[in-house]
């Protein structure tokens, strides 16, 4: 049994594209500063601090830092890799590979985006940070990632199937809080605005 801990998911700040965003390494918009301070001051003091490697969660984690711990950034935490497609819109995806990317999202699961990765394989690496993490003795970790990293743990937690968690909105600079009792997931929130 590990000791408890609160995780504390945020979305990083907005990139503003209007196609799909996976490991391609676009910058956030952090110039709503209001909201960074608030959702700085709704994370609790002294918790550590990590993120996703791409420039857009690195830079929110930096925005809401504010002397917690900062822990190196985490490859794992990465995005979908959507390979081939990322870049592409969804009508691009859909008249590409009609069948396969409705199955991708749709079904979701082991179906893999052309040299790109499952919802499988996602939730396999981001649980292994957390299971990781889950053992390093903190009491609140903040995870600044993305979309599809928050909603594989919100499918842990909760005991979904990936196609339920999909249906959940998780909007940029949002906070999802799930709690690790030592042996059980609980969801605190999801896809709260402070």
């Amino acid at each position: 049994m590990s000791t408890p801990v609160t995780w504390w998911w945020v979305r990083h700040g907005p990139t503003h594209a209007k196609n799909m965003v996976g490991w391609r390494d676009l910058p956030a918009d952090l110039s709503d500063t209001e909201a960074l301070a608030r959702l700085s001051g709704h994370l609790p003091d002294g918790a550590a601090v990590v993120s996703s490697d791409l420039i857009r969660a690195v830079a929110t984690a930096d925005a809401i830092d504010t002397g917690r711990t900062r822990l190196p950034h985490t490859p794992d935490l990465r995005e979908f890799h959507f390979g081939d497609w990322d870049g592409l819109g969804w009508k691009e995806v859909a008249d590409r590979d009609p069948e396969l990317s409705r199955a991708f999202w749709e079904t979701p699961g082991d179906h893999v985006a052309p040299g790109g990765e499952s919802w499988n394989q996602l939730a396999a690496r981001v649980s292994g940070v957390v299971d990781g993490m889950n053992r390093a003795g903190h009491a609140n970790i903040v995870a600044v990632a993305h979309f599809g990293v928050i909603l594989t743990q919100i499918a842990r937690a909760g005991g979904m199937t990936a196609y339920q968690a999909l249906g959940h909105k998780i909007d940029n600079l949002s906070v999802t809080r799930l709690h690790w009792d030592g042996a059980d997931w609980s969801i605190g929130a999801i896809n709260h605005l402070p």
